[in-house]
């Protein structure tokens, strides 16, 4: 079993944690000390040894920051952890909104003229560092790099992982390693730069073509690379992790210790490329004290990454077919035990997990299981433990988001279904979900056309009523690699152009707290658009959905929807029977059938 349910978050410990941090930051000469949820490499998914805002806080959230002054603690979150945080952290931290709120600005109104704010520089990026700086001179107050206070308490912290990394195949990568780094060398020279400093494990990833397992749920290398004008890599790793691939790396890839990095970067022909939205402040510091000329740019893997090959789309498609099926077999399984009641959303995880695993292909999920019956549905980000287990019971929702990690693909799917009979005003806002996920399927849009355009297609219906949700739209898909990936997002901060090969999730929703949450997520992947006869003679692109599971029908008000809206969910229904139903069979082959057909056709507008 990849899930575990032991509760992870202990709040009693935060008051005592707190006083003795606090009591360092005095002993330093520090008014204020920063806690992010941060790794070096800026991942989502951090190892143990890196979960330093969780052992301080409570809070176990994916994303968020503490900030500690003498007399005050704020815990920064996004809209998705709004409950979550309430919940999680003790009454000595005080949440707030990171998106409303600028750290900066909290800090000035806190702290006198020359006060000093520590931080780790390993954990910080070097635009983050420069924005709070600049914030922080206004006021007179010093942002001061220094070692990690928590690590000094932490006395039982874990020790951080080197697995070995293995080959990633070319031909599901359907580029070879060498190619890549020929063609982002090529890139570097015609900008005139001598190197590029990758930071990002998944970058490193996608271009040497291998894999790791230093982080749960997400099959990267916990490393850094630099990689050079004339392509070839130094690879900074630990002891022996590189052993198994290093025939499949060949002589072009040199594997260094990862604690030899500062002293390379030192000896670095300039000009170097780093990312200031991930590189971390101290190998900027590192170059900068060796005289090393720096260009600020983005990581020259983001983009070809996301772009995924043909090779990487086919066996998306597959991937998902094949989780799709496990899908159904579990929903089908669900349709017939949860109504005899006994289940609980352990028993609902496990059960998943262990259909996705029948498949034998299943590496890992892709991120923990999120299961929420009832009220717990309204934590957008809500991770079942043996503490908070709850039944799942007749006329609630039960919202399940949850993937896989494939060989050859990576799945997000999320599925609100009901147990008996559904509520009206349940009807209501599934369906004005429903509308606004239907909308970004159907989308058409000319080339340049960021995310931050169509995000608002998903949440008209639920404005029209008077609703909302606090998270992104969408976020960018990994080919077995990380389940969030960047730089493409549907959200309303994501000026990023969508291209063609870019995977994105679709996943509008709607929480009400202590009710219920409804989220519907289906994978799509930017296509260019065939032209329509008449119009202009310019590129349009499209979404071909990755994701073939039935979305329930029981929860469908079909009054409010437009005809175009039911062709749709027919359509896709149809669609989804025939991709599926030759890999099931059985009582699973029959759930399906009923799953997929039409709609019934009452009243409700044409239009």
């Amino acid at each position: 079993m990849f899930q575990s349910f032991d509760a992870t978050s202990r709040p009693e410990q935060g008051p005592p944690r707190l006083a003795a941090l606090r009591e360092v930051m005095a002993a330093d000469g520090l008014d204020g000390f920063l806690v992010p949820r941060a790794d070096a490499h800026q991942g989502e998914n951090v190892a143990p040894c890196d979960e330093r805002l969780a052992w301080l806080t409570g809070f176990t959230g994916s994303a968020g920051f503490a900030a500690v002054l003498a007399d005050e603690a704020g815990l920064f979150v996004d809209g998705r952890y709004r409950l979550q945080v309430r919940e999680q952290a003790a009454d000595v931290f005080t949440p707030v909104d990171r998106y409303e709120v600028q750290l900066g600005d909290w800090l000035a109104e806190r702290l006198s003229l020359d006060a000093r704010v520590g931080f780790d520089p390993w954990l910080h990026t070097v635009g983050q560092v420069a924005a709070l700086r600049e914030r922080l001179d206004e006021a007179g107050i010093l942002l001061a790099p220094c070692d990690n206070l928590v690590d000094r308490l932490w006395d039982d912290r874990p020790p951080p992982p080197d697995r070995p990394f293995r080959a990633h195949d070319t031909a599901l990568a359907g580029e070879s390693a060498a190619d890549k780094r020929a063609r982002l060398a090529a890139e570097l020279r015609e900008a005139g730069q001598r190197a590029a400093l990758l930071t990002l494990p998944d970058s490193i990833a996608w271009l040497l073509n291998i894999r790791g397992a230093d982080v749960a749920r997400t099959p990267v290398p916990r490393a850094f690379a630099l990689l050079r004008d004339d392509g070839s890599v130094e690879l900074f790793c630990g002891p022996g992790q590189a052993d198994p691939v290093a025939d499949h790396l060949g002589p072009d890839v040199a594997v260094l210790p990862r604690d030899g990095l500062r002293a390379a970067l030192s000896e670095t022909e300039g000009p170097v490329r780093l990312d200031p939205a991930s590189a971390p402040q101290v190998l900027a510091d590192t170059l900068a004290e060796a005289d090393v000329e720096v260009v600020h740019g983005d990581d020259p893997c983001l983009l070809p990454k996301a772009r995924k090959t043909d090779a990487e789309l086919a066996g998306m498609r597959e991937a998902h077919l094949r989780d799709g099926a496990a899908m159904c077999r579990f929903l089908a399984w669900l349709d017939a035990t949860a109504p005899d009641g006994g289940l609980t959303e352990i028993a609902v995880v496990t059960a998943l997990e262990s259909f996705r695993r029948e498949t034998n292909a299943l590496q890992d999920i892709s991120f923990e299981t999120i299961c929420g019956a009832g009220p717990n549905g309204a934590i957008v980000h809500y991770r079942v433990t043996e503490a908070t287990d709850r039944p799942v019971q007749p006329g609630e929702l039960l919202l399940v988001d949850s993937g896989g990690q494939y060989l050859d693909g990576t799945t997000d799917i999320t599925r609100t279904v009901i147990v008996g009979t559904p509520e009206p005003e349940q009807r209501a806002c599934f369906t004005r979900v429903l509308q606004g996920m239907i909308a970004v399927s159907r989308a058409r849009f000319p080339k340049g056309v960021a995310g931050a355009h169509l995000d608002v297609l998903a949440r008209t219906p639920l404005w029209l009523a008077g609703l909302d949700y606090d998270h992104g739209t969408g976020h960018g898909v990994g080919a077995y690699l990380g389940v969030h990936e960047g730089p493409q997002a549907l959200s309303r901060r994501s000026g990023v152009p969508l291209e063609p090969g870019m995977i994105l999730s679709n996943e509008p929703g709607y929480y009400r707290a202590d009710a219920f949450g409804i989220r519907i997520e289906n994978l799509l992947a930017v296509r260019e658009a065939p032209p329509i006869e008449g119009g202009d003679a310019r590129v349009m692109y499209d979404f071909e959905t990755l994701t073939w599971v039935p979305i329930d029908r029981r929860l469908i008000d079909g009054a409010l929807l437009s005809r175009p809206e039911r062709d749709w969910i027919d359509a896709y229904h149809a669609a989804t029977f025939t991709r599926i139903a030759p890999r099931l069979e059985g009582a699973a082959l029959a759930w399906l059938e009923q799953a997929c057909a039409p709609l019934p056709r009452p009243g409700g507008t044409d239009s």
